[in-house]
């Protein structure tokens, strides 16, 4: 046993021992349990932070999602309105174009029914003109006196009746 002492090997492994006796005595294991507690405790804290951020940014996506959405209908809802009132608005307008093509068709109708009656009535009043004067030229010509004069005033006058 006296060679135990001898070897330098058994001189560290005991002042190994006494060293961690010391430690062993002075609390050492118990400060660094708290300290590794400590820190356990930290990171578990610093996991339920990061935990509840991911909830709340899970939260706030589902959020921003669901808004995204209802402003995407009511987007649809304005374009498709849009559209319907532009519908509405051009077969209005087609209304009224063809109304207003209607009415100046039945302008124009009347205007020419008119010019053509007018024309008729000119035709005739310049052929019951010229009739009077051919009537009144041949009737002076050949007959003469009071009695001329009479035929041709009665006969200007029926002639105007007639054609008028």
């Amino acid at each position: 046993m006296g060679e135990l002492f001898l070897d330098a090997e058994t001189w560290v492994a005991l002042a190994f021992i006494l060293f961690l006796s010391g430690l062993g005595y002075i609390g050492v294991h118990k400060m660094l349990a708290t300290s590794l507690d400590g820190r356990a405790a930290r990171i578990k804290a610093e996991l339920d932070d990061a935990r509840k951020l991911r909830d709340d940014a899970a939260q706030l996506l589902a959020d921003y999602q669901r808004k995204r959405q209802e402003a995407e209908g009511e987007a649809q809802e304005i374009v498709a309105a849009a559209k319907a009132e532009a519908e509405r608005m051009a077969a209005e307008a087609k209304t009224k174009i063809e109304e207003f093509v209607a009415r100046r068709t039945k302008m124009a109708e009347t205007k020419i029914a008119q010019a053509e009656a007018q024309a008729t009535a000119d035709v005739r009043r310049a052929a019951a003109d010229t009739a009077i004067a051919a009537a009144e030229a041949i009737l002076t010509a050949e007959a003469k006196g009071q009695l001329a004069s009479k035929l041709i005033a009665t006969g200007i006058e029926d002639v105007r009746n007639k054609l008028n």
